[in-house]
């Protein structure tokens, strides 16, 4: 009998041993693949949200900074403007010192004229004196039409012509009547009537038309007539005929009105020369009492401002009124910042064969 060979675990062929470890290496693998796999879907998702929030901060970056643009924009556009501006501000900074400066040099030139009119006048009263006029005016003194006592001296007025036929007498009634400075005028204009009425300055105005109608010639007859924006006759019931100053009762009634007259207004020269033609027979003689430049033309404006060189216009404006061969002899109280007046109403003085005076402060 074959003698049987035992069965041993280890009879397994080899190859069955192979196969067994690459069934479990198999299995590894696919263990293994299987967590990968879970792995990287865990992970696809992460980036996945990672880019979508990326996304969402580029597009809110893109966003904030397109409004940074347009705010960038409007800031240079507000630059721009205010670099115009800043260049108008210059522009009008320059033109106003230079108008500073030409009024500068105008004021010089003004001061150094009146210093020489104010020294030839101290001359001629030098040279009145020395010829005894103060006794011809001794003499003379029985013909006035009025008496008027005052305590300045007499012959600060000594070139003023005061003859005529006709002759007319224009007082300044505007509110720069009221005092010497810009300031205080400002600060009178809003006061009552009475106290308009009792300004010191406005009280000398009065007083010397009251002087000028009281040295007229027997023979001359009158008009009064105050003017600022417009034109009023002081003799209402006479307006527009001449009042022989011998006439003491309508004298006296034109005063009275001058008197009860309140500053106010502007200063219109041009409609207070240009009565001038409206009166017929015309006048031979003007005396005009002011105190500077004019600050209005024939029609009122609502400016509260004139520049000089405005008023300067105005003044040759309202001179061109002027018929030719009448006289115009002006008395000027000079008001401040106003140094061009003094030259040009001298230079009136002269072209209508008048003359030109600026009293002191003690006068008449």
């Amino acid at each position: 009998m074959r003698r049987r060979t035992a069965i041993t675990p280890f009879n397994l062929s080899f190859l069955d041993i192979m196969f067994c470890g690459f069934g479990a290496v198999v299995l590894l693998v696919l263990i293994i693949n299987a967590n990968t796999v879970s792995l990287r879907r865990e992970k696809h998702q992460d980036r996945r949200a990672e880019v979508m929030r990326l996304e969402l901060e580029v597009r809110a970056g893109t966003e904030h900074l397109a409004t940074l643009k347009n705010s960038l924009e409007q800031t240079d556009r507000e630059v721009n403007r205010a670099r115009g501006r800043a260049a108008e501000v210059e522009a009008a900074i320059t033109a106003a010192a230079e108008e500073l400066a030409d009024l500068r040099r105008q004021t010089l030139a003004a001061r150094d004229h009146v210093n020489i009119l104010q020294a030839d006048l101290k001359s001629l009263d030098t040279e009145h004196r020395r010829l005894g006029a103060e006794q011809a005016a001794d003499l003379d003194r029985g013909r006035k039409v009025r008496r008027y006592e005052g305590e300045g001296n007499r012959q600060y007025l000594t070139g003023l012509k005061l003859g005529g036929r006709r002759v007319l007498l224009l007082v300044d009634a505007s509110a720069s009547m009221l005092d010497e400075t810009i300031v205080n005028v400002i600060r009178r204009r809003n006061l009552d009537d009475v106290s308009k009425r009792r300004a010191p300055k406005w009280r000398r105005a009065v007083q010397t038309a009251e002087w000028l109608i009281a040295n007229l010639p027997p023979e001359s007859s009158l008009q009064t007539y105050a003017f600022s924006t417009g034109v009023v006759p002081l003799a209402a019931d006479r307006a527009g005929t001449w009042v022989p100053v011998t006439d003491a009762a309508a004298v006296g009634g034109m005063i009275a009105a001058l008197r009860a007259t309140a500053p106010a207004g502007g200063t219109s020269l041009e409609n207070g020369l240009a009565l001038i033609r409206d009166l017929n027979p015309p006048p031979d003689n003007v005396l005009l009492i002011t105190d500077g430049l004019p600050t209005q033309g024939a029609r009122q404006t609502s400016n509260t401002t004139v520049s000089g060189e405005k008023r300067l216009q105005l003044f040759e404006q309202a001179v061109k009124t002027l018929p030719r061969g009448i006289p115009v002899n002006t008395i000027l109280f000079p008001m401040e910042g106003d140094p061009m007046a003094a030259v040009l109403f001298w230079r009136l003085a002269v072209e209508t064969n008048g003359s030109f005076l600026t009293p002191t402060r003690d006068w008449p």
